[in-house]
């Protein structure tokens, strides 16, 4: 498995603890963003890790910034990214089942290590379970693909 891991200069820890557990389990990670404290626009990282993505480059990404929130919404402009914020393990492994989501976003001001490598392995080992939640998620790529012409459905 390979991941797509970037961050902003609020999670440059994080980020490091996590790349090094991911990779003791033999994870290989593409590391973007930053590894210093300076400034860093999450904008940057969240577009870099979600293109990763989008291109078949890594399998999933994960994305980091103070509150995940922002990071989420910047990888979410990347067509065919199914990016979220995160700060439990049940909701990551939801995202994967239900959503399909490719991107994990967390909060270094929000939740611990700990916890963040709780709701990494929660998002990784979880399955997409296709069937009516697939429905959805074709839903959602035709919003991305042409909201005018949805908007006409509804």
């Amino acid at each position: 498995m390979k991941i797509a891991m970037g961050n902003d200069h609020a999670a440059v820890e994080m980020k490091m603890e996590l790349k090094a557990y991911l990779e003791e389990q033999g994870i290989e990670i593409i590391n973007v963003g930053t590894d210093t404290p300076e400034r860093y626009d999450y904008p940057l990282a969240g577009y870099q890790v979600a293109k990763l993505v989008q291109e078949g480059k890594a399998d999933f990404g994960i994305a980091i910034c103070g509150t995940g929130v922002g990071i989420s919404l910047a990888a979410n402009k990347v067509p065919g990214i199914r990016a979220f914020p995160c700060s439990e393990p049940y909701s990551a492994a939801m995202g994967r089942r239900h959503n399909n989501a490719n991107v994990l976003c967390l909060g270094a001001r929000v939740v611990g290590v700990e916890l963040a490598k709780m709701i990494v392995d929660s998002f990784l080992l979880a399955e997409f379970e296709g069937g009516r939640h697939a429905e959805r998620v074709a839903l959602i790529s035709e919003i991305e693909e042409d909201a005018e012409g949805f908007k006409k459905k509804v």
